[in-house]
């Protein structure tokens, strides 16, 4: 039996025992992983890789930056940062058909800046924009349709985790990354707004009007957005100026973000020990599945399948554009039932060295299979995102729940055709970097 047929072996025992055992997603990787290099090279082989792989791992310094960003954004979630972002949208856009749906992308949009998590966009988002909704009797479908899909910009939109853990698994600049998510997590939000639009002039009774307000009223809102706007640009501006690394942005922002919440008053003592429980378990679980996506990538190194397929898609008599749209085409799918951050960790050694043998510029790539596998958070079955949303709207059906998820899913798909004809749209703020 050939190494590579091993690899796709491999890969399939990994799915079934995700799928049909219910085996966590870092456990099986490094169960199969392990299992994988005994066989193809030895037992003792396995065990050192075990011992150097799980040290090296937990013992690097660069993985810092996963607590602190998730840190900084549990403090803002806990101090009350969303409600008053929301409330600053909220005046602004309400007062238009469909303008309480579009606030609530607007606001998931700017908690996307200092959050980084889509789970916890939508848990937040869903708290505060959910009743205002049902209040001024917007149509559930574009309700939940809406925030679902908006909380989905936490993984674009810096600082990102799923960024973060591609620039480690692929040796790219976290800084870069970050800049090139800035823009197309920006695009999607206008997509997503227009299709708010087109739904609200096709179906009016869908999203009523709010009350109006006036220009005194919007501009006493705007300071609800002045954590949002330091934090971001606090962050933002210390990696392009070259002031700080990856992490010591992450730690500056953690720090920022709680003497904020306790300048204003904001963060109870309960809150703030809830933040920090959340950050452990949140970080605990990412770094098992890091753990385990770099004991599975060795195995599939050793088999050597990620060469063979770089060779083999770069050998293929058609386009390179037609390889790539395949390749999108399997993260969509695979995105649709299982983890996006795990999917990513087992296909990026497969699909980044492919990538690059095509010719495709490695910051892109990184970026546009990130805006790609945030679909998978709200498309059946494991759509995390909705069964959050759905959670937290007990009175409305999980079925219309992904009913209104698929009136934005286009989006996404235009969204990616736009950066794949302009790439420029993700290399032009990188370039700047320091």
């Amino acid at each position: 039996m050939s190494l590579s047929l091993i690899g796709i072996l491999g890969i399939l025992i990994l799915l079934a025992v995700l799928f049909f055992l219910g085996m966590p997603v870092g456990f099986a990787m490094a169960v199969v992983g392990f299992l994988g290099v005994c066989y193809v090279i030895s037992l003792k082989a396995a065990l050192g890789m075990l011992g150097t792989d799980i040290w090296r791992i937990f013992s690097s310094y660069g993985l810092t930056v996963i607590p602190l960003f998730i840190f900084m954004g549990e403090i803002s979630f806990y101090s009350g940062v969303n409600e008053r972002l929301y409330n600053t949208t909220y005046k602004w856009m309400g007062q238009i058909r469909g303008g309480i749906a579009m606030a609530t992308v607007l606001a998931c949009t700017g908690f996307s800046a200092i959050c980084g998590s889509n789970t916890a966009t939508a848990a937040t988002m869903s708290t505060v924009a959910l009743p205002e909704m049902k209040k001024y009797n917007y149509e559930p479908v574009l309700s939940t349709g809406s925030i679902a899909c908006g909380s989905t910009l936490g993984v674009v939109i810096p600082p990102s985790v799923v960024l973060i853990i591609i620039g480690l698994e692929t040796g790219q600049s976290i800084a870069r990354l970050f800049y090139g998510g800035v823009l197309p997590g920006i695009i999607l939000a206008l997509l997503f707004m227009l299709t708010i639009y087109i739904l609200c002039r096709l179906n009016p009774g869908w999203g009523p009007a709010g009350p109006k307000t006036t220009i005194k009223e919007k501009i006493f809102a705007l300071p609800g957005s002045i954590e949002m706007l330091i934090l971001f640009g606090l962050v933002m501006g210390g990696l392009y100026r070259g002031y700080f690394t990856p992490t010591e942005a992450g730690a500056a922002g953690s720090f920022f973000a709680l003497l904020i919440s306790i300048v204003r008053r904001k963060l109870s003592w309960k809150g703030f020990i809830n933040s920090v429980l959340d950050t452990l378990r949140i970080s605990c679980m990412i770094l098992i599945i890091v753990t385990g996506a770099v004991i599975f990538g060795r195995f599939l190194t050793v088999t050597r399948l990620p060469y063979e397929a770089a060779i083999w898609a770069s050998s293929l008599p058609i386009p390179r554009y037609i390889i790539l749209a395949i390749v999108l085409f399997i993260y969509i799918i695979g995105g649709a039932v299982m983890d996006a951050l795990a999917l990513l960790l087992i296909t990026i050694p497969v699909f980044f060295p492919m990538a690059i043998k095509l010719g495709y510029e490695p910051l892109w790539f990184g970026v546009i299979i990130t805006v790609i596998t945030t679909m998978g958070a709200v498309t059946p079955p494991v759509g995390v995102n909705t069964y959050v949303v759905a959670g937290m709207a007990k009175d409305i059906p999980l079925e219309k729940v992904f009913k209104g998820v698929t009136f934005f899913l286009p989006s996404y798909i235009i969204c990616v055709i736009l950066l794949t004809i302009f790439p420029k749209i993700i290399t032009y703020l990188p370039s700047f970097v320091k």
